[in-house]
């Protein structure tokens, strides 16, 4: 089975399941589906980054700060998270990820229902070679500065906004 026949829920704008697609069909329609975003950060707590390959079906060749991807149908947002977390990473015995915040993402082409994660991943990482051309860990400030130079997944660059926006008010709510 290729990416494209998966199998998805379609949800609406509420999140509520409304149907099933393939995700080449939910893709071709915009049809709105589940996705996880994960922040995975090393021991040393830089932040995963890498390049998808070429032939992604969605944001081929751009950059992202997450790993993640497509909640099966079915299959709950937590468990989605861990399963493209390990297998994005290339790695098994991960922490469950801490869920953090949804959003629905939505631009001219796609609509997503977005859960946000994060974990540590102390374990050497050997990510998945049909999804990911190029990795690295970066500091924040490191990924700050290639913010304007790099051509990122925009659905990742608006979860990133999102997710350094809710960190800020947490830092200033305790001061």
């Amino acid at each position: 089975m290729t990416p494209a026949d998966e199998i998805l829920d379609i949800v609406d704008e509420n999140d509520e399941v409304v149907g099933q697609a393939t995700r080449g069909e939910a893709t071709a329609r915009g049809l709105r589906h589940r996705c996880v975003f994960i922040e995975a950060r090393d021991a040393g707590g830089r932040i995963f980054v890498h390049r998808r390959t070429a032939d992604k079906l969605v944001f081929p060749s751009h950059y992202d700060m997450f790993v993640g991807g497509v909640v099966g149908a079915g299959e709950s947002y937590d468990d989605a998270a861990l399963r493209e977390a390990e297998e994005e990473l290339g790695v098994s015995g991960l922490p469950r990820p801490e869920p953090l915040f949804t959003f629905l993402y939505t631009s001219a082409e796609h609509s997503w229902w977005s859960y946000v994660y994060r974990v540590r991943c102390e374990l050497p990482v050997r990510p998945q070679a049909e999804e990911i051309a190029w990795h690295t860990f970066l500091t924040d400030a490191e990924l700050e500065r290639r913010l304007g130079d790099w051509t990122w997944v925009p659905d990742g660059l608006e979860t990133y906004h999102r997710l350094r926006a809710m960190r800020a008010g947490e830092s200033g709510s305790a001061t």
